[in-house]
């Protein structure tokens, strides 16, 4: 009889563990997937200076929209806040992008260079790999959430204090892979982002 009453007394005591225990585990896998991201989005970073070098030297007469590239482009590596104040900045930095890709529509020579038509493989394949991680950093939000905010996961969330988490969402219109000799027409479409 002692033991039964020692067994109702720890059942609640193992339930909060166990429970406790789930939600570090998913908290801990949205911190693993952030930094996937992170590592491609530090790729993209590395590759626009060369982009906007490449374009430079055939446009320009677009200063404007070069400058406005690396200046968001700057914003974004070094935003440490939350990932919505990330996404945010990304956003900017995709809108500039298009703007690029529209300029290099201009530039027939441009948009047969060698090192340009590399340059824009390299990006293209690092914003599917951006947007792989995208969704698996979201998949992984959203188990979270559903842990912590669903009874009786929101009673052990909120007696630890455990945070929100927010998606990051960011547009992508890379679609499908490029055909290689269509590239210069898949850019012109292209966005680039953290998005979900």
């Amino acid at each position: 009889m002692p033991y039964a009453i020692i067994a109702v007394c720890l059942l609640p005591l193992l339930f909060i563990v166990v429970m406790y225990n789930a939600l570090v585990a998913l908290r801990n896998h949205i911190r693993d997937a952030w930094a996937n991201i992170d590592t491609e989005l530090k790729r993209r970073y590395e590759l626009i200076p060369n982009l906007v070098s490449t374009v430079k030297g055939y446009a320009r007469h677009e200063q404007a929209v070069l400058e406005r590239v690396v200046q968001l482009r700057n914003q974004c590596q070094g935003n440490t806040g939350s990932t919505t104040s990330q996404a945010a900045d990304e956003r900017e930095l995709v809108g500039a992008m298009r703007q690029l890709f529209a300029v290099v529509e201009r530039y027939p020579d441009l948009k047969a260079d060698g090192h340009y038509l590399q340059l824009q493989r390299e990006l293209i394949n690092t914003e599917d790999r951006i947007q792989a991680a995208r969704r698996f950093f979201n998949g992984n939000v959203r188990d979270y959430r559903n842990k912590r905010e669903s009874f009786p996961g929101n009673l052990v969330a909120g007696l630890f204090n455990f945070p929100t988490a927010d998606f990051f969402e960011v547009e992508s219109s890379v679609r499908e892979a490029p055909v290689i000799g269509d590239l210069s027409n898949h850019a012109s479409t292209m966005s680039l982002g953290r998005s979900g």
